[in-house]
């Protein structure tokens, strides 16, 4: 049988393997396979610390038996036999209940697939998968020297999946039928092997040398596949027709800067210059804005939606909470004045209308915003998912601002910006910075801009990790000092992970390992602002105002909550994540954090940002039961450690799954990211980058690389082209 790339694993393995393959590692077709790269390499000998391996791994390891011990069982009938495996740094038990392979014998090696146990302080495997390497096994000839080690599921073993790959050479008599995609100029420019010789080296290979050759050229065919889509991407944005919004005098954008109680910072100029001269473009701008936390963005946002505004058109600000929201509306239209209450009795009629849209309005103001929005008298629209509903519809909708892109999914941007009647403009924001290398990948097709400098005036943040755990009597000097600076007429966040007993939601962080904890998991349920405010009220913070801020309050409540706050009504602030970004109360100088391991890098450093937006120093409090020798204790120590968002962004991308980092929909397999790193590999994503954009200004493009554009096809009919098409 001729084998092709295309062909369905079923006619080259059999319909039972095809299908535990399909639906256990969405593995359908040749190419799928010959793309399942192993993650590690075994070498009989050669230590790999069975002693490393934590409980609840499902994990492949390579050992060789000790010892086998087979005895009646005391409470049942039957046999129990235990076999003792070491790989020279550690020993493991294999338990088999009324089930003994006769091969396993002392000095037999072997592969071992299981979930780890623990029994006695001792790990084990309960009757795990076994495949035994003896002298007569021609596994042993195929991988003479590494045996390769593949992701594998409880219905598909590693070397089942290795069994799988030896078939497929044997059936196509190697990989010759493999045609390489990449241009041979480009291969040899870079010093690359042809990806036959890739695939064989990769998937057998005889030294780390052949995987680090492999590696190395498998990176460049995910490089540059996702370089080229997102090049064409840039492309098309470029000859996509828009409508032109150039800057005009004596309008909202001179209100704005008017109005301003501070000076622009040089960054917040040249940023400003930069959109003002995109938005005066026919071809839509597609840009996205990162910046340290309190750098400034919505007011260089802000300002770019009133030159819109002044050209005729509208601009939306999607934001991801109510609260963010709201205050958005409010400072808005506190620097308009007038001129942002067109039609009302006190407006300016040269101005505009600012409407706000949630989920949670009542019918009637629901309806009167609609009705706003549609006619075209406002002109700026700040709402929540709401803005997405049907029935919401713009007259001439120009400019698409998203504040906190990470907070949302890719189709909801996409819905917002299709309901401009021409392509709008479109300005992406993020607070959190992003290191040069998942920009490039994640937000390849958008230009960028950054703001790192921060406005003059500001107090500074001191941070420090309150280890309750190793240091206990830590907390109670935490409450002292927030008490000391209220005192002194300042205000406090405590920011807890969740709100209540009854009442997990969508603000709950992961925890430190990327997974909320669970029941069972010998980890104690996070702490809720309902009960650390009742503690507070009754403890160390008795006789301060301390209210309660979450997601589950109504809307009126919440801003007439945020509203006492910012009015210095309230001198404690006990709330969730609602608070991680936008909220600006330059009064408030003390943010304590309880749980602080619970939540990622990033979501720290914006907690951190909400205080000390005045003139007064501030001061986070880090608490947490995780040890200070800990990896989670380090991790907050190095948050404590610097102010430098873009530093923390790279530690963020280094303790975190890189899938986490791209999002669900542009992670693994949908991304066509395996072995690229997007921390380790930024001069081959550079180089990916600028081979890509040459490639596409040619004047014939990929039509001379058909290998190359059938990769890119296939990138485009996968679901991973729909997230990079609306991203």
């Amino acid at each position: 049988m001729a084998v092709e790339m295309t062909t369905r694993l079923d006619r080259v393995l059999g319909a039972k393997t095809a299908k535990a393959m399909a639906e256990s590692l969405g593995l359908h077709t040749v190419r799928d396979l010959l793309r399942h790269y192993p993650h590690r390499y075994a070498k009989r000998g050669e230590m790999t610390r069975l002693d490393d391996l934590q409980v609840g791994d499902r994990v492949t390891v390579l050992a060789q038996v000790r010892s086998v011990d087979s005895r009646p069982m005391r409470q049942r009938r039957g046999t129990l036999t235990e076999v003792t495996v070491g790989d020279g740094a550690g020993t493991m038990k294999l338990v088999f209940f009324n089930h003994r392979h006769t091969r396993l014998v002392p000095g037999a090696w072997g592969l071992f697939a299981g979930t780890v146990s623990e029994y006695r302080s001792r790990l084990q495997f309960a009757h795990p998968d076994c495949h035994l390497m003896t002298g007569d096994d021609d596994d042993v000839d195929w991988a003479r020297a590494l045996i390769p080690i593949y992701p594998a599921s409880k219905e598909v073993s590693s070397w089942v999946i290795q069994r799988s790959v030896r078939l497929l050479l044997d059936a196509s008599g190697g990989f010759g039928f493999v045609e390489d995609p990449l241009p041979e100029e480009l291969r040899v420019r870079h010093g690359l092997p042809s990806l036959p010789a890739a695939l064989l080296d990769i998937h057998r290979p005889t030294s780390d040398e052949d995987v680090e050759r492999a590696e190395h050229r498998l990176k460049w065919d995910e490089a540059l596949t996702l370089q080229l889509t997102l090049a064409a991407r840039r492309r098309a944005a470029a000859l996509e027709p828009g409508v032109a919004r150039p800057r005009r005098s004596a309008g909202l954008l001179d209100a704005v800067d008017a109005a301003l109680p501070f000076a622009l910072t040089e960054g917040q100029r040249e940023v400003g210059e930069e959109l003002a001269a995109e938005l005066a473009r026919e071809q839509p701008m597609h840009r996205l804005l990162q910046g340290e936390v309190g750098a400034g963005k919505t007011v260089v946002a802000l300002r770019a939606m009133a030159q819109v505004v002044d050209a005729g058109g509208q601009a939306a600000l999607l934001a991801p909470t109510e609260v963010l929201a709201a205050q958005h509306a409010r400072s808005i239209s506190a620097m308009l004045g007038p001129l942002g209450r067109a039609g009302e009795l006190d407006g300016d009629p040269a101005g505009t209308r600012v409407v706000l849209l949630t989920g949670s309005q009542k019918a009637a103001a629901r309806r009167e915003g609609r009705a706003a929005v549609a006619d075209g008298s406002a002109g700026i629209v700040v709402g929540t998912h709401a803005l997405l509903q049907a029935g919401v519809d713009f007259a001439d909708l120009g400019l698409v601002v998203v504040d906190e892109q990470h907070r949302f999914g890719v189709e909801q941007r996409d819905a917002l910006r299709a309901k401009g009647n021409r392509p709008p403009h479109v300005l992406v924001m993020t607070a959190t910075p992003i290191p040069r290398t998942v920009a490039m990948t994640v937000y390849g097709d958008l230009e960028t801009s950054t703001l790192r400098q921060l406005p003059g005036g500001r107090g500074g943040v001191a941070s420090s990790v309150v280890p309750v755990r190793d240091k206990p009597a830590w907390l109670d000097r935490a409450w002292e000092r927030l008490r000391e600076e209220v005192a002194a007429g300042r205000q406090a966040y405590v920011v807890c992970p969740r709100i209540g007993e009854d009442a997990a939601t969508e603000e709950e962080p992961d925890d430190a390992d990327g997974a909320p904890a669970e029941e069972g998991s010998g980890r104690r349920p996070p702490l809720a602002v309902l009960d650390v405010a009742e503690q507070l009220r009754e403890g160390p913070l008795a006789g301060l105002r301390l209210e309660v801020l979450h997601g589950r309050m109504t809307p009126e409540d919440k801003e007439a909550r945020m509203r006492a706050f910012a009015a210095g009504e309230v001198d404690v602030l006990v709330a969730t994540t609602v608070v991680e970004v936008g909220v600006d109360v330059p009064n408030a100088t003390v943010m304590v954090v309880m749980d602080a391991d619970r939540f990622g890098v990033s979501q720290l450093h914006q907690l951190r940002g909400r205080v000390a937006r005045g003139k007064h120093q501030g001061l986070c409090l880090l608490v947490s039961e995780a040890p200070t020798t800990s990896a989670t204790g380090q991790r907050l120590a190095a948050v404590a450690g610097t102010s430098d968002g873009f530093e923390l962004a790279r530690l963020d991308l280094e303790t975190r799954r890189e899938g986490d980092v791209l999002g669900a929909a542009q992670s693994g397999r949908r991304s066509g990211i395996k072995l690229l790193s997007l921390l380790e590999d930024e001069e081959l994503i550079a180089e990916a980058r600028a081979e890509a954009t040459a490639l596409l200004e040619t004047e014939r493009g990929l039509a001379d690389h058909p290998g190359l554009a059938m990769e890119v096809a296939a990138l485009a009919t996968d679901e991973r082209a729909e997230y990079l098409e609306k991203a």
